[in-house]
């Protein structure tokens, strides 16, 4: 049965959210540009860690949680969970030495990566207006790798993100669940590098109350985008959050050059106006398929 009208602006509405939230990010990591990236991704985990779990327990979901991660969909969590640590630990790295504008061509290649993340890994049929569309995009990227920019930021996240986003699709439990696991088991990991840090007179934590209320908030900033995006994905077309995903690299591509003040560079326009046309090519081949695939039911 098709969702309601009410669902589907709800939905909607949720999405927009997820991806405006990921998409001002920037300026929180920004304020936190003293505290070392490392650090800045264990208060991030073990706080997300501690709204999550909160969160399960409220909807009696931890029994069910704990049952489905086990064996093979233990092992997949446990490679999901090395790539999202990478990716976070990049982004922050990339905002607190401004790198921003290289952040968001990540997400803007992202999309594109997945397409080909699918056909590579998943034997997908690659359709021609995609093939185009990432024929594009790599034009723009192979600009950017001759002009000497920070490209390893953006292929960092942008594949990162696509086999975080591959494995989950694979992976045999739930979105809550499985951001619930991935955060659990970097638990550990994080409670002792910070506790190395507080040993070694260099934590971020204690030097001020509002520094430590912002570190609070570190999980709150991780968490509730993510949850607005599995609700919204429960409710909407899969086409149109493909579109809605694009929201969040403009909003950082924006902030980075008129907010953060970061410098664009020809190479750096040149780039993005392929990334650009690519990600335009591959939004209206999706909007076509879905268009087709809705006319034949």
């Amino acid at each position: 049965m098709s969702p309601s009208p009410m669902h589907d602006r709800k939905g909607l509405m949720l999405g927009i959210g997820a991806y405006a939230l990921w998409g001002v990010l920037p300026l929180y990591i920004h304020l936190l540009r003293a505290v070392p990236a490392l650090q800045l991704l264990a208060h991030r985990v073990l706080w997300s860690l501690l709204l999550l779990l909160g969160v399960v327990l409220l909807l009696g979901r931890g029994r069910a949680m704990l049952a489905a991660a086990r064996g093979k969909t233990l092992l997949y969590l446990l490679a999901s969970t090395v790539m999202i640590a990478i990716n976070w630990l990049v982004y922050i790295w990339a905002v607190q030495n401004d790198h921003v504008i290289e952040a968001s061509l990540g997400y803007f290649i992202n999309p594109l990566v997945n397409v080909a993340l699918g056909m590579v890994v998943l034997g997908e049929r690659l359709r021609r207006l995609q093939g185009i569309a990432i024929a594009i995009a790599a034009a723009g990227v192979a600009i950017m790798a001759a002009s000497g920019g920070a490209l390893w930021i953006s292929l960092s996240l942008a594949v990162s993100f696509g086999l975080y986003g591959l494995l989950r699709k694979v992976v045999a439990i739930d979105a809550l669940g499985g951001l619930t696991m991935e955060t659990l088991l970097l638990a550990p990991l994080c409670l002792f590098w910070l506790v190395q840090a507080q040993r070694a007179g260099d934590a971020a934590w204690g030097q001020s109350l509002p520094l430590n209320l912002m570190l609070v908030l570190a999980g709150i900033v991780t968490a509730t985008p993510l949850l607005m995006f599995a609700a919204a994905a429960r409710r909407m077309a899969y086409s149109t959050i493909g579109l809605l995903q694009y929201i969040a690299p403009t909003l950082q591509f924006l902030i980075a050059v008129l907010v953060l003040g970061e410098p664009l560079h020809l190479a750096h326009i040149i780039t993005f106006a392929l990334i650009w046309s690519g990600c335009a090519l591959y939004a209206w081949d999706m909007l076509r398929a879905s268009r087709d695939a809705g006319a034949g039911i």
